[in-house]
C-alpha cells in the first residue's frame, strides 16, 4: 500500500485525475457561493432585489455545490484510486467509469442552472427536480457497478476497511436518494413529493441526516483509513477497532434522523427514538476518531514538520468534536434552545469545513502527486500557509455561530414577569449582525485558502519531475 502509484502503470489514473481536478474547481465555486450568501446575511442589500441571486436560491446551490460537486468529486477520485491500490487490480469497466465522470459533471451543471432559476422540490439537500434526480440515480448506479466490479475482480483475498466504508456509502446513498426523491411530475420542471405531511418530513430527514451520515461521514472515513496510514507511514492503530467502528456506524446512523424533527408533528415516540440512537452514535464515531489519531502513536513528531498530516489530524479532531456536539444537540432539552438557531449552522460547518473539507484537502495533497506521477507537491510552504488559513477560518466561522446561536436561543425564550416576550425577533437578528460579519471573515479565509491549493496543484502537475525542489525548505 505504501508503493507510489507511478510504480504500477496498469492502474487507471485518468478518471482519478479528472475527478481530482474537478474537486478543486467545484470547491472554489461552491465556497465562493457560500461567501456570497454569508455576505447577503450580513448585508441583505447584496441580494440586489434579483431573484436569481437571492439568498433563497443561492443557498441550495451552495449546499449542492459543496456536498455533491466538491465532496462528490473528492469521494469518487479517492474511491477509484483506493479501490485499485488496495485490490491490486485496474479499475473495472473504464468506459463506464468515464460515463460516471461526465454524467456527474452534467448533474452539477444542471443543478447550477436550475436552482437559481427557482426550479426546486423544496427538500433539504434534495432540491433537484425529477429529471435531474433520475439522471443522478443512473450515474450513481453506474458508479456502484464500477466500484463493486473492481472489488469482485480483486487479486487480494482481503477487502481493506476503506472499501467497506466506500461500499456502504455508495449503497446507502443510492437507497436514500431513490426513496426520498419519489415524486409525481406535473411538468418537466415541477413535481410533488409522493409522500404527505409528517411522513414526507420523516422520509426527508431519514434522507437528510444520512446524507450527512453516509455521504459526508462514511465516505470520508474511507479516505481517512487510507491516507492517514499512508502519510504517517504506519499501519492503522487497530484494525479490529476499524471493523467495530464500521458496523457500529452502519447499524446506528440510519436511525438518527428524527432528531431533526423535535417539537414538530412527528410522533413523540419517534422523536425520542431518534434522540436515543443519536446518543448511542457517539460511541462508534469516537471509536473511529481515536483509531485515526492513535495511528500516529509513536510518530507524533511528524506533526511538527508535515502540514499534510496536520490537515488530516485536525480534520479528525473536528470530526470528534462535531460527532460529540450532534448527539448533545439531539437531546430534547438542549434542542429546545438550539433548534432553528445559528448554533445548528455552527455545528454543520464544524463538520463540513473542519472535518469534510480538511480531510479532503489533506487527502488531495497526498493524492495529486501519486495520480499525476510526481515526486511530491510543488510547495510544502504553501501547504502550511493553507493549513493555518483553513484552521483559523473554520474556528472563526464555528465560534461566531455558536455564540450567535446560543444568544438567539436565550433571547427567543426570555419572558417578562407578565409572560410577554422580552425581545422581538428583529432584536435577535440585530444582535446577531456582528457574528455574521465574523462568519463571513472566517468563511472568506477558508475560501481564499482554496486558491493556494489550486495554484499548488497546478504547479505540481505542470512542473517536470526533474525540476522539483529537493528539500522541504526549498519547497
Amino acid at each position: 500500500m505504501n508503493q507510489t502509484a507511478h510504480s504500477q502503470p496498469e492502474y487507471n489514473l485518468g478518471v482519478v485525475r479528472q475527478f481530482t481536478v474537478m474537486t478543486i474547481v467545484w470547491g472554489i465555486v461552491g465556497m465562493f457561493i457560500g461567501v456570497v450568501i454569508a455576505s447577503q446575511l450580513a448585508w441583505p442589500v447584496l441580494n440586489f432585489d434579483l431573484p436569481w441571486i437571492s439568498f433563497g436560491r443561492l443557498r441550495p446551490l451552495h449546499t449542492n455545490a459543496v456536498i455533491f460537486a466538491f465532496g462528490g468529486c473528492a469521494l469518487m477520485a479517492s474511491s477509484f484510486y483506493i479501490v485499485q491500490r488496495t485490490c491490486r487490480v485496474t479499475l473495472a469497466l473504464p468506459a463506464l467509469a468515464s460515463f460516471v465522470f461526465w454524467g456527474w459533471q452534467l448533474v452539477i451543471v444542471l443543478a447550477a442552472i436550475s436552482l437559481p432559476l427557482g426550479f426546486t422540490s423544496g427538500k433539504e439537500y434534495a432540491e433537484l427536480e425529477w429529471p435531474i434526480d433520475i439522471l443522478l440515480a443512473v450515474v450513481w448506479i453506474a458508479y456502484a457497478i464500477v466500484f463493486f466490479t473492481t472489488i469482485a475482480r480483486r487479486t487480494t483475498s482481503h477487502i481493506y476497511v476503506a472499501n467497506w466504508f466506500f461500499g456502504a456509502f455508495i449503497i446507502t446513498v443510492a437507497v436514500l436518494h431513490i426513496v426520498n426523491s419519489m415524486a409525481v411530475p406535473v411538468s418537466m420542471t415541477k413535481s410533488y413529493s409522493a409522500y404527505g405531511g409528517a411522513m414526507d418530513a420523516m422520509i426527508q430527514w431519514w434522507y437528510g441526516h444520512n446524507a450527512v451520515g453516509f455521504f459526508l461521514t462514511a465516505g470520508f472515513l474511507g479516505m481517512m483509513y487510507y491516507f492517514i496510514p499512508i502519510q504517517a507511514g504506519r499501519p492503522v492503530y487497530s484494525y479490529r477497532l476499524s471493523v467495530v467502528h464500521f458496523w457500529g456506524l452502519i447499524a446506528i446512523y440510519i436511525w438518527a434522523g428524527p432528531h431533526h424533527l423535535h417539537y414538530t408533528a412527528l410522533p413523540d415516540w419517534t422523536q425520542s427514538l431518534g434522540m436515543v440512537f443519536s446518543l448511542i452514535l457517539l460511541a462508534p464515531s469516537w471509536g473511529g476518531m481515536i483509531n485515526g489519531i492513535m495511528t500516529l502513536s509513536g510518530a507524533w513528531e511528524k506533526l511538527r514538520t508535515d502540514p499534510i498530516l496536520k490537515f488530516l489530524i485536525v480534520a479528525l479532531s473536528f470530526y470528534g468534536m462535531s460527532t460529540f456536539e450532534g448527539p448533545m444537540m439531539a437531546i430534547k432539552t438542549v434542542n429546545a434552545l438550539s433548534h432553528y438557531t445559528d448554533w445548528t449552522i455552527g455545528h454543520v460547518h464544524s463538520g463540513a469545513l473542519g472535518w469534510v473539507a480538511m480531510i479532503t484537502i489533506g487527502s488531495l495533497y497526498i493524492l495529486i502527486p501519486r495520480a499525476f506521477n510526481k515526486p511530491q507537491m510543488y510547495s510544502i510552504k504553501l501547504i502550511n500557509v493553507h493549513f493555518w488559513m483553513s484552521t483559523i477560518g473554520t474556528i472563526l466561522y464555528v465560534a461566531s455561530m455558536w455564540i450567535s446561536g446560543i444568544m438567539q436561543g436565550l433571547m427567543w425564550r426570555a419572558v417578562n414577569s407578565d409572560g410577554t416576550l422580552t425581545y422581538s425577533f428583529i432584536e435577535s437578528i440585530a444582535a446577531s449582525h456582528p457574528y455574521y460579519i465574523i462568519r463571513l471573515i472566517g468563511g472568506g479565509l477558508f475560501f481564499l485558502g482554496m486558491f493556494l491549493l489550486a495554484y499548488n496543484a497546478w504547479k505540481t502537475i505542470r512542473t517536470p519531475n526533474d525540476q522539483f525542489p529537493t528539500t522541504q525548505s526549498e519547497a
